[in-house]
């Protein structure tokens, strides 16, 4: 095969320098050529893409019924339902604040001056807390005194004439001389060893007898405010016992939620040793020291102690309006402000270790009281109910659990107490409480709206 001579092409391509029309025609040509083929192919792709962006769609479109001449009301009702939606809301955060109140003649001024009607609050107050108690079946362990009534009751031990406890036998209980190792001979058993064990006996009979009749362990003198008021001195200030009625106030709303706790995890038992929360520790607004105060926290096995605080002598809430305000570092950020009020407090329970997480939810879930009325504060003597409303107010903001071992229950702080065949721990939280300004500043105490000046010690020298 004879390949063409570069030479040979050039000087047959070199008639086109003397035909110039002929040059153009065959350029446009060559363009024609090479445009048609990418305008084919994007022409194939627009008509797919009309056939399913446009055509597809506007094919639905006219198979939807005909929009009626009234949409618009329609849509106007449903921007009613989202206004009305957020006034509810509005509403519900303004009552979860609008609780039921101990008394109804203090705040925010007292209707009479008379001294009277602080020590009735005093009594409405402990009232309150018994009628809590009453209500979740609880009850204390067994006291000395009822320990040793006990004793002195049974049939096994008996008064000497020197006032201590003696044993006095039956047939059955005598031991047997032949035995070597009968109690009569030995030295450090012996009689006072038998004595010992019926002793033990009989006391566990009697706390667990206690146990069984009650569904959780709680005594009213481990409650902030229930024995500041059992002697309350009115304070020489009025101002000053309007706060102190003020703060109990915040205190008790606390504790009824702490209870309706109890209650909602103890509903379904009637003893102590089968229900989940087994005893009320503790309520308290200051864990024994005195606030505000400087410095950090510090940890020291089950104690808290903040540098710079002393003993104070009424447990009651306080507003927490910075970090060294409370009783632990907030997690949430949240301090005292133009919406809200912030307190701190700590709850500790004996409780089963199955039942540590729900007793966490349970006391952070929402929960039922009555709101109060306008009757109310107006003075009315019998206020009227307002209707049901809910609060949500309580955040975990630090938690700590401690296990119970078998010694440990035999010790002085739980060797009257019956816990039941679960492992128990010792459940020690540190919690936040949230109060809606908006919707109690108006029975608000002016002493109790001072804002103190706040000195944030995170950026201080030393």
């Amino acid at each position: 095969m004879d390949i063409p001579n570069f030479r040979d092409i050039v000087q047959k391509l070199s008639v086109f320098k003397n035909n110039v029309p002929l040059l153009v025609s065959v350029i446009i040509a060559l363009v024609s050529v090479l445009l048609f083929v990418p305008t084919q192919l994007m022409s194939g792709r627009l008509k797919e893409q009309i056939q399913q962006a446009s055509i597809t769609k506007g094919t639905i479109v006219q198979t939807l019924p005909p929009v009626s001449r009234e949409q618009w009301r329609e849509a106007e009702k449903r921007q009613i339902e989202y206004a009305n939606d957020a006034n509810e809301i509005a509403k519900l955060a303004k009552q979860s604040t609008q609780r039921e109140l101990l008394s109804y003649e203090i705040f925010p001024e007292p209707k009479d001056r008379s001294t009277l009607i602080f020590k009735k609050f005093g009594q409405r107050f402990r009232e309150g807390v018994d009628e809590l108690i009453a209500r979740v079946n609880a009850g204390d362990c067994p006291s000395d005194a009822e320990i040793e009534r006990g004793l002195e009751n049974s049939s096994g031990i008996r008064r000497t004439r020197g006032g201590r406890m003696g044993l006095s036998m039956g047939p059955s209980m005598r031991p047997s001389m032949r035995s070597p190792r009968s109690p009569l001979m030995n030295p450090y058993g012996g009689m006072y060893g038998m004595m010992g064990e019926v002793r033990r006996t009989i006391i566990d009979e009697i706390c667990l007898e206690r146990a069984q009749s009650c569904s959780v362990y709680v005594n009213p003198v481990d409650l902030a405010g229930y024995e500041f008021w059992a002697d309350y001195k009115l304070a020489v200030d009025p101002n000053k016992a309007i706060e102190d009625c003020w703060y109990n106030q915040l205190g008790y709303w606390v504790i009824e939620d702490i209870f309706d706790t109890i209650e909602a995890m103890n509903s379904a038992y009637d003893s102590v040793l089968t229900a989940p929360v087994k005893r009320l520790q503790r309520v308290t607004f200051t864990m024994g020291l005195k606030r505000p105060g400087a410095g950090g926290r510090v940890f020291t096995g089950r104690s808290r102690r903040r540098s710079g605080r002393k003993r104070d002598e009424a447990d009651k809430p306080a507003y927490v309006f910075s970090m060294d305000d409370g009783l632990t570092e907030s997690c949430t950020g949240r301090f005292t402000d133009d919406d809200i009020d912030v307190t701190h407090f700590n709850v500790a329970v004996v409780i089963s270790t199955k039942a540590v997480l729900p007793f966490m939810q349970e006391l952070c879930s929402a929960k039922q009281h009555v709101v109060r009325d306008a009757g109310s504060l107006a003075g009315d003597p019998n206020p009227q109910d307002a209707g049901l409303s809910k609060h949500n107010q309580i955040t975990i903001l630090e938690n700590k659990i401690r296990s119970i071992d078998q010694a440990e229950q035999e010790g002085i702080d739980h060797r009257f107490y019956r816990y039941g065949e679960d492992i128990v721990v010792e459940l020690d939280l540190i919690c936040e409480y949230i109060f809606n300004k908006e919707g109690y500043d108006e029975i608000k105490p002016e002493s109790a709206k001072k804002v103190p000046e706040v000195i944030d010690t995170r950026s201080r020298r030393w």
